[in-house]
């Protein structure tokens, strides 16, 4: 195994004077090449290295989704809603789209679409009959690695930020510019938190160097026939990737699955069915020791609280009159369902009664710039009857229980 010093000269000017390093292993040489998302120099260098370089693959720092995205701009409008909200991935599709809309505000000011010399480097390829290997983790998948990894606050303020995220529209800073050229676009769209919290950086950065450098081995040597592999990769990824091409004696196929797992949730929750318990015993103590006026008034209180503020949230979002309705009846239920949260009801019924057209889906990124283009937009205010019917229910369980508690235990 040999980390070839980063040429000089001649070579040096055949890159674009963009950061490379060389690594031999297994009988395979890989060329790393360092790029910034948002460069069109970057993207004049991947070009000149496919063109004119002697490799048989080309491995690139995407996933299938992610390729797509940038391959396709109809991909958006073959999303199906529906399964999106079955599959329990609200969520990850709102961390999607704050990554849209970070990229299309970099785009409108820097004049070139993030990601392009990561689209040249795949259809190049393809397009001269080079092997193409897209070697990132899926979006999904790390974003929900990210979340495990961190407590509850962290959780929040990272939600809290994806939620800023969508809804700003201010030009991006300079310096927030010159972390990307150096760094990652998922670091970048995750912003403070990452430098911030080792936890979040250990997952979006350093698991990814090791996933991608594993995928390359993966995918090269004696089987794949690959010799020469051009890796075209974020600046902010080439150090850790060399180091483990040179170091890792884990075989891929242990580590890419290691990398991809993540912790599945409890089949029992049992916060939610303890607080349930109490609830409910609480309302049925009041049964046996008030009799019929006293249970039924902490009942009245549950519902009220429960499916008033489920209600409200899904009204604030300017959902359906049966949306709010579903939210209102599936809000005080929840004890008895509580793998199903009422956002994701109500969010099927808007679906339903309001079915996203064509047009939303392909003006979903541009209306997520604005708060009018949220209520306009079908698709994304489907989004907001989620988050914001769990927010009101969430909030309504909690002074519900409190209030129910606290009556019984005087």
């Amino acid at each position: 195994m040999n980390d070839i010093p980063q040429p000089s000269g001649h070579d040096t000017a055949a890159f674009g004077g963009q950061p490379h390093r060389i690594v031999e292993r297994d009988g395979v040489r890989y060329t790393l090449l360092g790029t910034a998302h948002v460069s069109r120099a970057s993207v004049d260098a991947v070009r000149a290295a496919v063109a004119e370089g002697p490799y048989d693959t080309v491995a690139v720092e995407l996933d299938a989704g992610r390729l797509q995205s940038l391959s396709d701009p109809q991909a958006m409008a073959k999303l199906d809603l529906v399964k999106v909200i079955r599959q329990g991935k609200m969520h990850v599709f709102a961390a999607n789209l704050a990554l849209a809309a970070y990229q299309r505000r970099l785009a409108e000011q820097l004049g070139v679409e993030p990601g392009a010399e990561l689209k040249a480097a795949a259809h190049d390829a393809k397009a001269r009959g080079l092997k193409v290997e897209l070697i990132d983790r899926e979006v999904g998948i790390t974003f929900k690695r990210a979340m495990q990894a961190l407590g509850w606050w962290g959780r929040v303020k990272v939600g809290s930020g994806i939620l800023v995220g969508m809804f700003a529209d201010e030009e991006v800073a300079d310096e927030e510019i010159e972390r990307l050229k150096q760094g990652d676009m998922l670091e970048s769209s995750f912003g403070e938190f990452a430098s911030e919290s080792p936890a979040l950086y250990q997952t979006i950065i350093a698991e990814r160097d090791r996933y991608m450098a594993a995928k390359l081995r993966e995918h090269a040597g004696p089987a794949s026939g690959a010799r020469e592999v051009l890796a075209v990769v974020g600046a902010g990824h080439m150090a850790g990737m060399a180091r483990h091409l040179l170091e890792d004696q884990e075989a891929p196929s242990s580590v890419v699955p290691a990398l991809e797992q993540t912790v599945q949730k409890r089949k029992v929750p049992w916060i939610m069915l303890t607080l349930g318990t109490l609830i409910l015993g609480g309302i049925a103590w009041g049964f046996y020791k008030g009799g019929f006026g006293m249970g039924a008034s902490l009942l009245l209180q549950w519902a009220l609280w429960t499916g008033g503020l489920a209600g409200l949230g899904c009204l604030l979002a300017g959902s359906h009159p049966l949306s709010i309705l579903s939210a209102v009846i599936a809000s005080p239920l929840k004890p008895f369902r509580p793998g199903i949260p009422s956002g994701a009801i109500a969010a099927w019924v808007e679906v339903h009664m309001r079915k996203p057209a064509y047009g939303d889906f392909m003006s979903l990124r541009d209306d997520v710039q604005s708060l009018r283009g949220w209520y306009r937009n079908r698709v994304s205010r489907v989004l907001m009857t989620f988050l914001l019917t769990n927010f009101g229910s969430m909030i309504g369980v909690w002074i519900a229980g409190i209030r129910i508690i606290g009556k019984v235990a005087s």
